[in-house]
Order: C-alpha cells, then structure tokens, then sequence
C-alpha cells in the first residue's frame, strides 16, 4: 500500500473545473516528481490534496486514512505539508522567527530544537542569517528558508511546489541535492516543477500531468528518456 494515494480526483475553483479524474500513488521513502506544461492543474492538484482545496469526487488517502474531506490543519497535524509557490515568507520577520512558525503542528512542537538543528545542518547559510529578516535574503536563500520551515513541521510527506522558480542555475542545483538528502533523512517528496530536465534526473518516480489528469508514469529515468514522451508531453 502506497503512503499516499490520490484516486480519480476532480476539483476546481468555483464552477471552473480543473482536476478531471487525477490519480496517483505515493510510495514512501521515495522523490516523486510531477511534471507538465503551465496550467496543466499541477498546483491544484498539490493544494486539493493538502486540503485546501476541497474535491468534489474522489479519495485522497493518507497511510490507510480516507483524508479526503479534513481541514489542511488537521492534515498538516498529521504530516501532510506543502511548501507553496512563491515561498509565501513572513518578510519582516528573522528566519529563526520563521523557521519557528513552520513547527505550529502538533506533532512538530515537542521537537522544535531538534528540528532546528536538523535544518541548519542540511541549510548552514540560513544559521548564518538566523537573525536576519527574511524580506533582505536573495531568492535562493529565500527558498531554501521555505523548504527548510516545511522540514521544522515535521513532515511525513513534504510537496514542493515550483522549488527552481526564478533561481540561478547554482542555487538550482544545490537545492535539488538537498532533496535527496531528505530523502535520507526519512521524508517522502512530491515535487512540481517546471525545470523538467533536473526533476527527472533527481527524482525516483514521474508523473506527466496533462490538462488535469495524468497522462503516462514511470520511473523517472525511462521517462526521461522516453523520445516521444519528452516530445509530446514535457517540451524536451
């Protein structure tokens, strides 16, 4: 049984329909990407699963739990967190301040300390700029901010949701290699992203999302290497 498991998902924003039957299975222990062009639901389909969105048909089921219908609290309570678009900082605030705010779950505030030093380990230059305002930090510095204060809430999956938007290629690259580090450290990651190419080679499993539903899934080195996948689906 997957640790996660998305079943014929259809939801949307008002009358407008975006997810038209998505399905998909999340094994843990693994780094599962979901690629596909812009507006292709990617983003939605992170945000109905998290809960803040709710399906109109369809399971989301979280270790053997119909999650479906729960509040996005409640799921984050039970370790289902997402790392938004835009990382959504609190920008007057220091990143110590921040990182702190990502240990509001239940489950994560016994550990704060821990979990603090978890993050400066894998994010020495965020202990470097503990007491400086999140607002004044680079984009890099501000994503890895993002990622680390989804890490202090103590995940159990973590979904990333655009990690490369807008960052140098060096940064890029340094924040993929922190993600299979997660890996290690026991965190099962969905990742969105649009830099299609670095996704499939860091990642163990894909999807192809298209126009709301999943098109094709693999392993991620057979996609990548899939001619006619990466022709009609990721543009590559």
């Amino acid at each position: 049984m997957a640790l996660l498991e998305v079943r014929n998902v259809t939801s949307g924003y008002g009358d407008l329909q975006i997810l038209w039957g998505a399905s998909l299975d999340l094994e843990e222990g693994r780094l599962t990407t979901l690629v596909g062009a812009n507006g292709s639901g990617k983003t939605t389909l992170l945000r109905t699963i998290v809960g803040q969105i709710k399906p109109w048909d369809g399971q989301v089921i979280f270790q053997g739990k119909d999650v479906s219908k729960l509040p996005s609290y409640t799921k984050a309570d039970m370790g289902l967190i997402m790392v938004p678009e835009g990382r959504q900082l609190f920008t007057d605030m220091t990143v110590q301040e921040n990182l702190e705010m990502g240990a509001t779950p239940k489950r994560a505030r016994a550990h704060m300390k821990q979990n603090l030093e978890k993050v400066f380990d894998i994010f020495p230059r965020l202990k470097e700029r503990a007491d400086q305002k999140a607002g004044t930090m680079s984009g890099g510095e501000q994503q890895m901010l993002a990622v680390a204060r989804g890490i202090m809430s103590e995940p159990t999956v973590l979904m990333i949701d655009e990690l490369s938007l807008g960052l140098a290629p060096v940064l890029t690259l340094d924040l993929f290699m922190s993600l299979r580090r997660l890996i290690k450290e026991g965190i099962t990651i969905l990742l969105v992203e649009q830099n299609v190419r670095m996704a499939l080679k860091v990642s163990d499993y894909a999807y192809v999302f298209q126009e709301g539903k999943v098109e094709m899934h693999g392993p991620s080195k057979e996609i990548e290497n899939n001619e006619e996948v990466r022709r009609a689906y990721l543009g590559i």
